[in-house]
């Protein structure tokens, strides 16, 4: 039997609030306030109130509606575990009203605008049960925000008679999902619109969601790469490895794979913005890690860089923000910089210059995962080490850049399990005609039977932001937080960690085997 035959056959495990879900109720809870502005944009949907689910006796209680068709579809990135949400969602649906149709848009968002699905039925999803990817229907980057694309999903869900649309994905498509939520009340519309939290990214949390689905899996996988990477460097004892990481806009990547791996270096965005740190400072301090290490012979190391590191340099961000401006206004780089970031810009290398000046993200955005910040560390730090007469010619950098790899793995029993209930939650959600919420749980750290569902009104996690030149509402990114437990080992450990080669191999993701070995969480998980 293949290893994806046998893991189809896991059977994922649901909190002890959902395993009668003819019993399941929400049970509201005061939310706290919102944005002046947020709550003007979405006068429908500010005001709700966060949901847990407890178990109760319905006593005759009849819920709002009997579902008969809900729509379901990812967006973005892929992340393990996104199948599973499916899958929770289709068995709960099955339960809730054995009649009922869950159809699949095709290629993310834009198979809403163009109305392309299928009809994901018991045989076709087994395949994908436990499974990584999102090869079941597929994913795309379409944004549904302007007044055409509200529309056109509008009549898409009203033509079908959708019950509900889930929408899984990171913080921009929760965004969208909001956005939907509030124009379809606006305009009359029963289709409920439900979001659910996916990023590998980990940056899509907050007190009520202590980690999006598919970081426990990514940052595994990683974490047995970068073992494998310092196992190396420990053998042939001549390489500097410069490992970049997914994570644009915070370090919990990083964070969490130094927790399991022990590099010698680990840098992170938020101390970089906290600090105040220039590019030259950053590179001084390599420079100085491989000065020391070199006095007491050791001339190799691991280092870890989050991908949106430069972003959070003031001088670095000042730059990116000035081109982003100066490229949605059509103009020149570098002619209509001012003089202090063209200096800086002309000081970078020309590859860097290049990457800078991309094609932008739907959101007007420099695309950082095609900046290839490790090489430009290398090189600045071999500059400078050359500068300062320093070991000539053992400095031997190779970079790597694991982000991908990551992305669409078999996920964790944690990831398995995670899914399956936020698709479950889902379900209950749609049930209730609950809609602009997105499902979530607490208490991730205990056993999974001891987790807590609810849900939260999307709005509860919104801001405005600027975007290609305008204020925009959008979900705020959560980025590392200096007092959590997580941090806290980091920063206690990681000085000895840069001269004691404590180099760990924690192996590859374990599916199945000992209790101890298979439902290990994530070190840096939020307890709330």
């Amino acid at each position: 039997m293949h290893l994806e035959q046998y893991r189809a056959t896991f059977a994922p495990e649901l909190p002890q609030a959902l395993s009668q879900l003819e019993r399941a109720v929400f049970v509201p809870r005061k939310r706290g306030s919102t944005d002046k502005e947020i709550a003007r944009l979405f006068p429908r949907t500010q005001e709700q109130d966060s949901l847990d689910v407890v178990v109760q006796a319905l006593q005759g209680t009849s819920f709002s509606r009997t579902i008969q068709k809900v729509g379901v579809v990812f967006s973005g990135g892929q992340a393990p575990g996104g199948h599973n949400v499916i899958a929770g969602l289709y068995d709960a649906l099955q339960k809730i009203a054995p009649t009922s149709v869950l159809l699949g848009f095709l290629g993310g968002p834009s198979g809403i605008l163009e109305k392309r699905y299928l009809e994901i039925e018991k045989e076709l999803l087994q395949k994908y049960r436990n499974q990584g990817g999102f090869d079941l229907i597929g994913s795309g980057r379409t944004k549904l925000e302007s007044a055409a694309d509200l529309a056109a999903s509008l009549e898409v869900c009203s033509t079908l008679d959708l019950d509900g649309l889930v929408i899984i994905g990171g913080d921009d498509s929760n965004t969208n999902a909001a956005l939907l939520a509030e124009y379809f009340l606006e305009h009359g519309c029963k289709t409920s619109v439900v979001g659910v939290p996916k990023t590998i990214d980990g940056d899509l949390q907050s007190e009520e969601i202590p980690i999006s689905f598919g970081f426990d899996t990514a940052t595994k996988i990683y974490a047995e790469l970068i073992g494998n990477i310092g196992k190396d460097a420990l053998s042939a004892k001549k390489y500097y490895h410069f490992i970049r990481l997914m994570g644009r806009s915070a370090s919990h990547v990083a964070l969490e794979c130094a927790l399991k791996t022990h590099p010698n270096l680990t840098l992170l965005s938020e101390e970089c913005w906290e600090k105040k740190r220039s590019l030259s400072e950053v590179v001084e301090e390599i420079t100085t890690l491989i000065e020391k290490r070199g006095e007491k012979g050791l001339f190799y190391g691991v280092l870890l860089i989050p991908e949106g590191l430069l972003e959070f340099l003031p001088e670095m961000q000042s730059l990116i923000q000035a081109i982003n401006e100066i490229l949605a206004g059509k103009g020149t780089v570098p002619a209509s910089l001012p003089r202090p970031l063209a200096y800086l810009f002309d000081s970078l290398p020309e590859k860097i210059q290049q990457q800078l000046l991309l094609d932008r993200d739907p959101h007007g955005n420099v695309q950082v995962s095609k900046i290839e910040t490790e090489a430009l560390l290398i090189t600045l730090v071999q500059r400078r080490l050359e500068e300062k007469g320093l070991f000539e010619g053992t400095f031997r950098p190779v970079s790597h850049f694991l982000g991908y790899e990551g992305r669409a793995g078999y996920p964790s029993n944690f990831d398995a399990n995670y899914c399956y209930s936020l698709g479950t939650i889902a379900a209950l959600l749609i049930r209730g005609s609950h809609s602009g919420y997105m499902a979530t749980c607490r208490s991730l750290h205990l056993d999974t039977q001891k987790w807590e569902p609810k849900a939260i009104p999307i709005t509860m996690l919104m801001q405005m932001e600027r975007r290609k030149g305008k204020d925009k509402p959008v979900i705020r990114k959560a980025l590392v937080d200096f007092s959590s437990a997580g941090y806290q080992s980091f920063a206690a450990k990681r000085e000895a960690w840069k001269w004691e080669d404590d180099y760990q191999m924690p192996g590859p993701l374990q599916l199945f085997g000992p209790s101890d070995l298979v439902n290990i969480k994530p070190i840096s998980l939020r307890q709330s």
